[in-house]
């Protein structure tokens, strides 16, 4: 269980820290320690939980966290070759193909 209390964060900062840790426990991270990366997030993202006092609607965040996918991903795919690349486009779109031919014999 992470550290802290919880009972200021919003219904959303936890249904939000639910979801990442539910997609780090898919990867194979241990429970605890998918919690305590989720709840870190949450915190990065939303500067932690609600401030006493304040108004119901916070101001927007950004979600920083959120946007790194994207500075990620383009890099093994820049390392691959063309041919390489556009094998695993024709590949795909076989099994595309197949697997539509397949859904409409249901």
């Amino acid at each position: 269980m992470p550290r802290g209390y919880k009972s200021k964060y919003t219904d959303k900062q936890e249904r939000k820290a639910d979801h990442i840790a539910g997609s780090y426990e898919e990867r194979g991270v241990p429970e605890t320690e998918a919690e305590r990366r989720a709840w870190a997030t949450v915190n990065k993202d939303d500067g932690g939980g609600k401030k006493p006092g304040g108004p119901g609607r916070g101001a927007h965040t950004g979600h920083p966290a959120a946007r790194r996918g994207g500075e990620r991903g383009g890099r093994a795919s820049a390392s691959r070759s063309a041919a390489d690349r556009s094998a695993s486009a024709r590949k795909a779109a076989a099994t595309h193909k197949r697997n539509a031919e397949h859904a409409r014999q249901d």
